[in-house]
């Protein structure tokens, strides 16, 4: 037996599957020394299973191990433990600069004199390139083709990059351009369930488990698969053997009943169960789905939900393992040997969800009548803002009073003054202005919907969704009706398989005719890629501020986001992005008002149009089959002839090309010593920004599009590049001068020490001068001044973005001090060497009064220093009167503190390769 397999509780066993002979970790086994385990969250099964697998007496103790076997007795713990993924999964926007940070580190060990062979994954990693195609064209048959040879022709630096990767790391695959997203790649064939690896000369079977550069990881739970999105230094920690570091989490139920009544989709009942979740406060645990309605859940219904998870903000949205997925296995064309590993171990373990069973016991549990779910909208700028179909026109109107400037919406009689404008308005205006589109025949106003898009990830990967809305725009045709010819239609499937059974149903031709043409196989409009809107729109938009809309069937759509010409944008069901595009404005109300005229001048209600559940159903069963998978699958590495003859530089290292704009050696690791320098307190820093509550990692990361006048635009014209070739920050992530440039540059950042601006604007002290937050930060690094940022309630929710730390620590800032933080972006900002601190709990921005000329000294961080202790504050005004208040370390773990110590996570790591014999 190897030494990480102590075996303190005598758990290990053999388990027969047909002819074949596995050990496993047994979970009752184990109950004999540990006391009864079979009521323990699913989760938390696979959690104490990884614990006993990995017992070595040093990152994994028999204490660890009765420690979550204890968890029964309160439902919650403080203990630490280590948890060890099966496999890392990327997409490319994160992954490239994981795979540019391992090429630094091939280059520091052979500049130490080492073999850069040592860096190589030692846990699989499957990068999926999904994140870099835009909708450039839209809407005609050769969209798709358009913008792929787009796409490849912006991206090739990088795309040359991979594939050096590709080629040089050992355990690395990349699964090409053009083929899907990476969650649903990974529900549709990466994902095994059981895995089953060598160990010692014998088969060893365990839980698939997975960490993910992409916030939606979870989407795998669905297919009771455990893993969660982690920022790009998590990943690549967990990619070098790192264990990850967490507290045993909380587990909150939820009870599942009933089933979808007539008209309501999956999409609904997310949006419903990401309402009522974050209502419950759900962040840092983990939730779990129980209860006789999961059995009416289909596979995809489950993965849909487990997709929101971060919108919901729980570590994981997790199902047990049962017929279902079972029979999704098999229709995916997973192998049989695996399909039987798969329903073995599940039972021999007691993760399988049978009907008897008794319910296991959570920290809290809610509970929905799935039934009573009704057709609905969020937005309009936040997931979890859900709005009932019903009320959704209304709900709009009142956002745009408020948008506007007034008070309070009140009847429209009461509003307009004389001659058309509002009563009490800050300047003459009406909600319903209009304003002509130059070269059309048509005009624009407040709450008209510019893009409609069927966008990845949430629900591309539900056929009974992707069918409804065939079916819609199929019976929206036969009535005469037609988009409104101001919106930006969009289809972008997660995988081909769904362009297949959309063929198959013949419904790709009548999602055609309305515009929803295919744009490409990836993430599109949801993460801010749903390209430039037709210069007349935006042009109408820009000279009238008007209030347009987007809907999307996405699971982000946070302010900012998804155009910066769309104010309002809206999460939907994929028949309802149909719908509204038909619509044309958020102002129709879909329960109510016509969406059209047939061709006889008699008005079309959505209810006239929607198609029935037994529809749907009927489509699915006829139109979606088993060889789809197999086939589109069996060529998943190939990619486009393009990718293939692409052709790469360098050999065990990278050869850095300096004039490139988008692959660049960052500086993390230049002079690095073999033992850390001590740390130390910070004296005299400055505020670099003071932000609010709610403040996103799109807000702090650099996201969208680049700006020719913003810092990084400048560079880039600096270095010969025209604005037309910008790209995308997040296609030049790659590159630490672009990245860093745009940290803090979202145009919808609001810097309070700034006040009437918006985008990256802060004042340079002590002489108050308004500039550039990247400007002012190197004027502080010329002079030495460290700097820190102050923050709201839920600082850096959102995607789990590494360059909203890394970004944060190259412009200088030693230390964030937040009311609150989200799970992922703490645990980044640590693992790039920043401080999080959190106020007391009476102590914010406003209690204390901090505008930003403050200087602020941090004491307390020398040899002492412990997860979660408190540290002194000092704020010494601009008047030179002086607050001491305590703030708590956020660094909540000892490994943390360890990465702390060396200044990264990576650091560390390489260190320890280092001083390996």
């Amino acid at each position: 037996m190897s030494a990480a397999h102590r075996d303190s509780f005598q758990s290990r066993r053999t388990l027969r599957v047909n002819d074949a002979e596995f050990h496993y970790f047994s979970l009752p086994a184990a109950a004999d020394a540990l006391g009864e385990l079979h009521r323990l969250p699913y989760s938390l099964k696979i959690l104490l299973e990884n614990l006993l697998r990995h017992e070595d007496g040093r990152s994994v103790t028999e204490e660890d191990v009765e420690a979550l076997a204890r968890w029964l007795a309160e439902r919650r713990s403080d203990r630490e433990i280590a948890f060890r993924p099966a496999r890392v999964l990327m997409q490319d926007f994160t992954g490239v600069p994981g795979v540019v940070d391992l090429a630094a580190m091939r280059d520091a060990v052979r500049s130490a004199g080492g073999d850069p062979r040592r860096i190589n994954p030692l846990s699989p990693v499957d990068l999926v390139i999904d994140h870099s195609v835009m909708v450039d064209r839209f809407g005609s048959a050769d969209a798709f083709a358009a913008n792929v040879r787009i796409e490849m022709e912006r991206n090739r630096e990088r795309y040359q990059f991979l594939r050096w990767g590709q080629s040089a790391f050992e355990n690395f695959r990349v699964v090409p351009p053009g083929t899907g997203i990476c969650h649903q790649v990974n529900l549709e064939y990466l994902a095994q369930v059981i895995c089953a690896d060598a160990d010692d000369g014998a088969r060893l079977a365990f839980p698939d488990t997975l960490v993910g550069t992409d916030s939606h990881t979870t989407m795998i739970n669905g297919l009771g698969v455990l893993g969660w999105g982690v920022g790009g230094i998590e990943a690549e920690a967990a990619m070098l053997g790192q264990p990850l570091s967490m507290l045993i989490p909380e587990v909150v139920g939820f009870r599942v009943k009933g089933s979808l009544r007539e008209g309501a989709t999956a999409t609904d009942l997310v949006l419903t169960i990401t309402q009522m979740l974050r209502a419950h406060g759900v962040v840092g645990k983990f939730v779990e789905f129980f209860g006789p309605g999961i059995r009416e859940l289909a596979l995809p219904d489950r993965a849909t939900i487990a997709n929101m998870a971060p919108e919901y903000g729980a570590t994981c949205g997790i199902f047990p393992i049962d017929e279902e997925t079972l029979r999704y296995l098999r229709f995916s064309g997973r192998d049989p040997e695996r399909i039987a590993l798969v329903e073995a171990y599940a039972k021999a373990q007691g993760l399988w969800f049978g009907a008897s069973d008794a319910d296991p016991l959570f920290t809290d549990i809610l509970e929905l009548d799935v039934s009573t779910v009704e057709p609905s909208l969020a937005g309009p700028r936040r997931p979890q803002d859900r709005v009932a179909l019903s009320g959704a026109a209304a709900a709009f109107t009142q956002h745009l009073a408020e948008t506007l400037g007034y008070d309070a919406l009140e009847r429209e009689g009461d509003m307009l003054g004389e001659g058309g404008g509002v009563a009490g308005a800050k300047e003459p205006t009406t909600l319903d202005r209009r304003v002509a589109v130059k070269g059309t025949e048509h005009d624009l106003g407040h709450g008209d919907v510019v893009i409609a898009a069927i966008t990845s990830c949430t629900n591309t990967s539900n056929p009974a969704v992707m069918l409804a809305a065939g079916l819609l725009a199929r019976n929206a045709l036969a009535r005469g009706l037609q988009v409104a010819p101001w919106v930006k239609t969009s289809l972008a499937p997660g995988s081909q398989v769904v362009s297949d059974y959309l063929e198959a149903a013949g419904l790709q031709k009548d999602l055609d005719a309305l515009g929803f043409n295919l744009v490409g196989y990836g993430c599109t409009t949801c993460i801010g890629n749903s390209g430039p809107l037709p210069e007349p729109i935006a042009e109408a938009i820009e000279q009238a501020d008007l209030v347009a809309c987007a809907v999307l069937s996405g699971n982000r759509n946070f302010e900012g986001r998804i155009s910066p010409h769309v104010r309002a944008n809206y999460l939907a069901s994929p028949p309802l992005v149909v719908a509204y595009a038909i619509a044309g404005s958020l102002k129709v109300d879909l329960y109510r008002d016509p969406l059209g005229e047939d061709r006889e001048g008699k008005p079309v209600h959505l209810k006239d149009i929607w198609p029935s559940n037994a529809e749907v159903q009927r489509a699915v069963r006829e139109h979606l089959r088993p060889e789809m998978y197999q086939a589109r699958y069996a060529e998943v590495w190939r990619g486009p002839e393009a990718w293939r003859d692409m052709e790469t530089k360098g050999g065990l290292t990278y050869d850095w090309d300096e004039d490139s704009t988008y692959v660049r050696n960052p500086p993390y690791f230049l002079d690095l010593e073999p033992e850390p320098a001590p740390v130390s307190d910070i004296k005299g820093a400055r505020v670099l920004a003071v932000l609010g509550d709610s403040v996103t990692t799109d807000h702090i990361s650099p996201a969208g599009a680049i700006k020719a006048d913003s810092p990084a635009g400048r560079y880039l014209i600096e270095h010969g590049v025209e604005p037309k070739d910008f790209n995308s920050y997040g296609s030049r992530r790659g590159n630490h001068e672009v990245m860093m440039r745009g940290t803090f540059a979202n145009i919808r950042l609001r810097n309070e020490m700034a006040p009437g601006t918006s985008g990256g604007i802060t004042r340079y002290m002590p002489d108050g001068d308004q500039t550039s937050i990247y400007e002012a930060a190197m004027r502080y690094a010329a002079e030495n001044i460290p700097l820190v940022v102050i923050a709201g309630k839920e600082y850096g929710t959102g995607s789990s973005r590494d360059w909203a730390a890394k970004g944060t620590r190259l412009l200088g800032v030693r230390a964030v001090i937040a009311e609150s933080y989200e799970r992922i972006h703490r645990s980044n900002l640590v693992g790039m060497g920043v401080l999080p601190l959190q106020f007391a709990a009476d102590d914010s921005r406003h209690s204390l009064g901090i505008q930003g000329s403050e200087v602020i000294d941090v004491q307390g961080l020398g040899e002492r220093l412990q997860p979660r202790m408190p540290l002194t504050v000092r704020i010494t005004r601009a008047d030179g009167e002086q607050t001491r208040i305590e703030c708590v370390c956020r660094i909540d773990t000892l490994d943390e503190l360890d990465y702390f110590r060396h200044g990264g996570i990576l650091h560390f790591v390489l260190r320890g390769l280092l001083a390996a014999p």
